[in-house]
Formats: C-alpha cells, structure tokens, sequence
C-alpha cells in the first residue's frame, strides 16, 4: 500500500471523527423532536410552552422515584423524564428539575438514599403501594413515585404519580395557581389572621377524651404557621385565644363556627359539668374559614370517639384556606335559587342527594372558585365570566330573565344543563313529571329549544346481570354511548374525545331560521346515532318494558347538547323593562294603615343593553352529565374531561381545555357494516397466506431470472476460452 493511499485514509477518518463529534455538540445544543402521535400526547401544548417561557420566579422541580419500578409503572419515570426535558427545551434559566432516588425500603441503605428519604418527607412526599408479579406470585412493594414543585417560596406537592394519564396538565395548572396565590399575597396590605380559639376546660377534660397533644396544640400550632409563613412571604400572623366561659360564650361559637362540647359531672365528683370549644379560624377583611381541629367518630360499639388532627393535616388545609380566601382562582358562578340543583353540597330539595355532584365539584374547584349566584337579589356579579344553571325547578320571574338576558349581552357565557322532567321516586316505579321554567322562550329567542321528551339509542350502554336474574346483558337505551361520528371534534374543546357516555338526555333544537335572523354560529355539539328515538310523555323507562319502535321513520340521530355564538339581540328589546319587587318595610303603625302603605317598592333595573358583546350559550339536555354516575373521581374519564372542558371554554380557556382532553387514550374502533367486516376476516385468514405465497414465488422466479441472466453473460467468455 502506497503511503499517499494511507494518508488518505487517515484524513478520511480524522473528518469522519470530527464530524460525529461536531453533530454531538450540535444535538446538545440543539433540541428537536418529532412527535407522530394523533393528539401530539409526547409534546408540550402551547399553553404550557407559555407557562415556562414567562417564568417570573425561579421554578424548581424535585422528582423521588425508586429503582427497579415493576412496569407498568417503570414508563412513569420516563415519560415524566422526558416531560421535563420538554419543559426545560421552551422555559428560560428559571426552570431547573432534578431526580432522586430513594427507596421504599426499611432497613440499612446507602446514606445518600437515605438523605433523599428524609428530603422527601420533609417535601409530604411518602411512599406509596404497588403491586407487582415475579416468578408468578403477586407481591406487594413500597415504592416513592412523587414530586414537588418550588415556585418561589411556595411549594406545591403531586404525591402520587401512579399514571402517566394528564400529567402535564396537573404540572402546568398547579404552576398556574401557584403564579396567581403569588401575586395575591404579594398585593395584601394586612396579614391573614390564624387564630386558634382552645378552652382551658378542654385542656383539664382532654385525657378523658383520649385527646393526646391537646395541651401542646398552641405551641405546635404557633410552628406550623411559622413553617408556612416561610412560603407565603410572611403574610400570616398566629394568635391563640381562650374563648369566655359565661357571656359570650354561644354568640362566639355561632359567629365563629367552632366545635362547642359540654359534659355533665363525673359520679366521683373529680370533674366538674362544664363546656368548652375549639377551633381555628384564618380570616382576611370580612371573608373567613374555620378549621375543625377534633375529628368526632361515633362507631356503633365503641362510641364516639375524639382524635386531634395531625400538624401535617392542619397545615394543608391551612393552605386551603389561604387560597381560599385569596380567590386565587376565577370565579365560576352557579345559580343558587329557582330550585336549580345545589353545586355546593347544600340540597335545594329534600328529595336531592347533597353529594350527587361531588365529583364535579371537586374537579371544578381546582381552578374555579364556586360563586352561588341569586337572580332574585340583583344583578349577575361583573367578576363572573360563565354562570352555570343547572336543573332549575322552579319558574323564573321577568326580573330574573332579564338578568341572564343583560348577562349575556354583556358578553359573558351561560351553561345550561337541563332536565325536562322532575323524576320521583315511587315504590315500584319512578314518575316523571314535567319542569316548568319559563326558560324556553328566553332559549327559542337565542335560537335554541329544548323539546319535552328522552332521547333513547340502540347504541347504548349494556348493564351486566348478576347470575340470579339469568345472566347476560341488559340495554338501557336511555344511557346512548356517542361515537367519535357524533361528537363535533371542529369544536376545539371536544377534539380529542373519542367516545361519551350520555344519560337521559332531551332533544335539544337549533332554530335554524332564528339564527340566520339574528346573525350567529350556532353549532351541534353531541348528537346520537341513527339508531335513536325519543319518547314523550308519559315517561316510562323501566328496562324491562323498553322496545325499539317498530317503524323505521321514527330512527334518526337527534341532537342533544349544542353550542351557540355570536353577538346575540336582547329578548328584552322592544319591552317594558321589568321591575324586582321589594317588601316595603313600615315604620309604624299609623305608616301601614296610610293608603299605599302595603304596595311594594320597586328597583328599576340599570342600563339596559340592546344588543350584546359577543358570548355564548351552552345547552344540554340533562343535568346528569355532571351528576356522580357519570363524573369519576379521577377526573380523566371522558365524560369528566367534557364536563370540564365546556366550563373552560365557556371561560376563555380553550387552550387548557385541549391539554386536558389530549391525553384521551380510548380509541373504539370504528364500526363497519357486515359485509366489510367478512371482507376483512376472509383477507386475514386467507389472503394474508397467499399474499406471502405470491411474494415468495415472486422473489423466487426473480432470482432464477438473475441466475438465467448471469449465466448468459459468462456463457461466450466460457466457449471462447475452450476453443483457445
């Protein structure tokens, strides 16, 4: 070899070497990423990508995670890695994250694991119970999957992260909260007062109670508040106060809702009968929260029992109660009266479940504040963006209407999940009885109506039955499941969803002439299949007795939620303006008999708007969309994620409401008709072998075609060389 040829060699693979070396710096340097996923489930949505990229504060994220994690919670870890990484791509020099590793485990470890141990427990950060499967036996680990977000001085905790399944968004909204609870305290003038109000009564009956640590609560109270003060910029001030024995003492405990407890003499003489109470209370200006500090169980043998909340327990919901009384969050107005069903708890009936919509408004609360709302004492709060009206009972007055109208013209948004029908409950079967509101005409001048029947579908959901009823499956074609077909994904808050879960449901009518009057969009939200029908009264949807109708006219898809936008005329145009009647209050006796004594003074509603800003009008209906039975704990099923994603669209937030919903992993398969599916299943049995087939005899005669070819090519050469 020629040492020109060698030095050629030698430069080639000096270039190669510094080739692959400058193409490594560039990648560390250079990020990209190509996501091909359907809903981009692998990349940051832009409302995140803005989230990072205007960081104000340095924001620091801390990850605990065991070794060795049995799957399929080994792929937390990395899609949580890989997270991260897409955040620190888009944010500036205030985001920074990093990993720990600490173990579950008890016994000796290496002393760095040990002090991760202790840093996630200083952080709320313990370990959690999975379940795993080696050499076939089902064992049980303890394992730290958690992380801690510090954003400034405030510290917010994701304990569990036992699913992949909306992790950024839970990221993103608690960055969000913790930016909004910075500025509010940043902007108080006055302290949030913590006061701890203790008897010393209970103090001297606590070890009868089984209350241990009772005496040391004000001191352990008093480091608690210190503890949080380091991250909330020092605006809480603690103090402990001894409530007055005697006068006083009930007009305290109702002004200030503390737990009140009285106790007779003991047969032995040693205590004496008396009365004590205990509470803490955090109030700011005129708004407060009072915390209970006693957990009260009563079991059925044991009695009632009395147990101290613990520090960390105090200290959480201390926090709570800071965020609440800062409104951190945007309010979301709920109507509170005309018999509407009661978002807080608080039953509107006595026939009402007071937790039928806890699930809702648990999620709900993360990122709104819940505003009752009562059209009966004035106008709609200018600070409310959407007024949700769910399942009102009762008929609106005038006044009443004319609120949600000027509302609206306003340029704000309504919700309404309504219920034709009331359903009561009678032995042997339910009864329903139709609600009359007076809403429709109001709805039908906006271009929308609400018809007086339930939908029902051939496509519905099938109930199992338990073995003593014969088994198999029952239809309840009040319970339609709407195909991806039938959800309107050019919404954008409905892109992502692939399948609902809808119940007892009413047509709901876009008036298209009405809407090409007025000047709006009006848009079918969620619509049932061909396969649906509907019945009017009188209702019966027992099981049982439901059958599809015979006539094939009465099946077509009806539409059941829709959406409507624009800048809306009011239905108040053109008449009296109403007036809200007041109870006129004598001074006197000789000032109720005058004439005109009794007639009731009346309020004049304020400028009145013709026609309004852009808003929009949501409506369902049924209001059991929101309802438990549909609205999981989690809040990622999909009928959670619709529930929430209209009231974020309906509030201006569109882009949280298309992270939330991305992450959407049920797919069904789209249906085909018989044919189709016989096609398909003969291709997969049959076809798929003969295509192989065919390939294999097609590679085989194309090689012998090479060989016949290479043959004739050598062939002369040969024959001349044996005549030489």
């Amino acid at each position: 070899m020629s040492p020109g040829r060698l030095s050629g060699r030698r430069l080639t693979f000096l270039l190669a070497l510094v080739f692959v070396v400058l193409l490594n710096a560039a990648g560390i340097t250079l990020f990209a990423r190509l996501d091909l996923t359907r809903n981009r489930i692998y990349s940051l949505s832009e409302v995140s990508r803005e989230m990072v990229a205007t960081l104000s504060e340095p924001l620091t994220i801390q990850a605990f995670f065991s070794r060795n994690l049995p799957p399929p919670y080994n792929a937390v870890e990395q899609y949580l890695r890989d997270l991260l990484e897409e955040y620190a791509v888009h944010a500036g020099r205030l985001f920074n994250y990093r990993f720990h590793e600490v173990s579950g485990e008890e016994g000796e470890l290496p002393p760095a694991v040990r002090e991760n141990q202790k840093l996630a427990s200083a952080y709320g950060i313990h370990p959690v119970q999975v379940q795993t499967i080696e050499k076939d036996e089902v064992t049980f680990k303890r394992v730290y999957m958690g992380l801690v977000l510090i954003h400034g001085d405030l510290i917010e905790q994701i304990p569990a992260l036992t699913t992949t399944d909306g992790l950024e968004y839970r990221i993103t909204t608690a960055v969000q909260k913790m930016n909004h609870k910075i500025s509010a305290l940043l902007r108080l003038q006055e302290p949030i007062a913590v006061t701890l109000y203790l008897s010393p009564s209970l103090k001297r009956i606590a070890p009868l109670l089984g209350l241990k640590g009772l005496n040391e609560l004000p001191r352990g109270l008093e480091e608690t508040v210190r503890g949080l003060n380091a991250r909330t910029y020092g605006k809480l001030a603690f103090r402990s106060l001894e409530p007055p024995e005697d006068e006083g003492f009930e007009e305290l405990v109702r002004g200030k809702n503390l737990l009140a407890l009285s106790w007779p003499a003991s047969g032995d003489g040693k205590v004496a009968a008396g009365r004590g109470a205990i509470g803490l209370v955090v109030e700011h200006g005129a708004r407060r929260v009072t915390l209970p500090l006693i957990d009260v169980v009563r079991l059925p043998i044991l009695g009632t029992q009395y147990r101290l909340l613990a520090a960390e327990d105090i200290g959480r919901m201390i926090n709570g109660a800071v965020e609440s009384l800062l409104e951190i969050h945007s309010r979301l107005g709920v109507l509170a009266d005309r018999g509407a069903a009661s978002l807080s708890g608080t039953p509107s009936s006595p026939m009402e479940d007071p937790q039928a919509f806890a699930n809702f408004r648990q999620h709900v609360s993360e990122l709104y504040a819940l505003q009752p709302v009562k059209l009966s004492e004035g106008p709609i709060p200018e600070d409310i963006a959407c007024l949700l009206v769910v399942k009102p009972r009762e008929a609106f007055s005038d006044w009443e209407l004319y609120q949600l109208d000027q509302f609206l013209m306003r340029g704000k948004s309504l919700a309404f999940f309504l219920d034709p029908f009331e359903e009561i409950q009678a032995p042997g079967q339910a009864s329903y009885v139709p609600l009359e509101t007076g809403l429709e005409p109001l709805l039908a001048h906006y271009g929308v109506r609400l018809e007086r029947a339930v939908v029902l579908d051939e496509h519905c959901y099938r109930q199992e039955m338990p073995p003593q009823f014969g088994g198999g499956e029952r239809p309840l074609y009040y319970a339609p499941i709407l195909k991806p077909s039938f959800i309107n994904q050019n919404l954008p808050f409905l892109e992502n969803l692939r399948s609902l879960v809808t119940v007892k449901a009413a047509p709901v009518e876009i008036l298209a002439d009405r809407v090409r009057e007025i000047g709006v969009r009006a848009h079918t939200a969620l619509s049932t299949s061909e396969r649906s029908w509907t019945m009017a009264p009188p209702i019966n949807l027992n099981p049982l007795t439901l059958r599809p109708p015979a006539a094939p006219e009465s099946f077509r898809s009806r539409s059941i939620a829709c959406l409507l936008e624009g800048s809306f005329p009011s239905y108040f145009q053109g008449k009296p303006l109403p007036v809200r009647e007041v109870e006129a209050e004598a001074t006197d006796e000789s000032a109720a008999a005058r004439p005109g004594a009794a007639a009731p003074a009346v309020e004049v509603a304020g400028a009145f708007l013709a026609k309004g800003r852009p808003g929009r009008i949501f409506v369902m209906g049924t209001s059991e969309m929101l309802r438990n039975t549909v609205v999981d704990e989690t809040g990622r099923g999909a009928n959670s994620v619709f529930a929430l994603n209209v009231i974020d669209a309906l509030n201006g937030r569109e882009a949280l409401a298309r992270m939330r919903a991305k992450e959407q992993r049920f797919n069904p398969l789209a249906e085909i008709d018989a044919v189709t599916k016989t096609f398909l299943k003969f291709l997969a049995i049959v076809g798929l072998p003969v295509l192989v087939a065919i390939a294999g005899i097609g590679v085989w005669a194309g090689r012998r075609a090479r060989r016949r070819r290479i043959q004739r090519l050598f062939a002369p050469q040969a024959a001349g060389k044996e005549d030489a």
